[in-house]
């Protein structure tokens, strides 16, 4: 998936806004995190073109949305204009409210996980599944081992 460049202005706010969590989003972090060892990839506060969603798996194309109580009215007719730029860049946006990450945190984590699954079973299209990584005993070359001759 491209990725747009990003205003000045929206990666200055992701930065303040990485560095000043709410609570309700340290606590999500601290789950999405655990599904890295899975495969996902998420980033907090990832500056997508001129916005700036709370979580992104930019490769997957999946943003995470936590909503707070001035999400009801204020910002409704906001959030549906950002969600259709959104989706035209074939990005999955989840909406999720404030109170069920406190009140469910694990019923937000599953339909999260459930949502990305079908990303999870795909190998990453940059990298294979262990880059970084050498091989443990018994993976890569044939034998275990490096088949030198000397």
């Amino acid at each position: 998936m491209p990725r747009s460049s990003i205003d000045p202005w929206t990666g200055a706010s992701a930065k303040r806004m990485r560095r000043d969590p709410t609570e309700v989003e340290k606590r999500l972090w601290w789950r999405l995190r655990d599904l890295d060892r899975i495969g996902a990839g998420f980033r907090r506060q990832a500056s997508i073109g001129p916005y700036v969603a709370d979580f992104a798996w930019l490769s997957a194309g999946q943003v995470i949305e936590l909503d707070g109580g001035q999400h009801a009215e204020e910002t409704a007719a906001r959030d549906a204009v950002r969600d259709a730029w959104l989706r035209e860049r074939e990005y999955r946006v989840l909406r999720f409210w404030n109170s069920d990450v406190v009140e469910n945190l694990d019923g937000v984590v599953e339909a999260i996980f459930h949502k990305c699954r079908d990303s999870l079973n795909r190998p990453h299209p940059t990298r294979s599944p262990r880059a970084g990584h050498p091989p443990r005993k018994g993976e890569g070359e044939p034998g275990g081992e490096a088949d030198d001759p000397d």
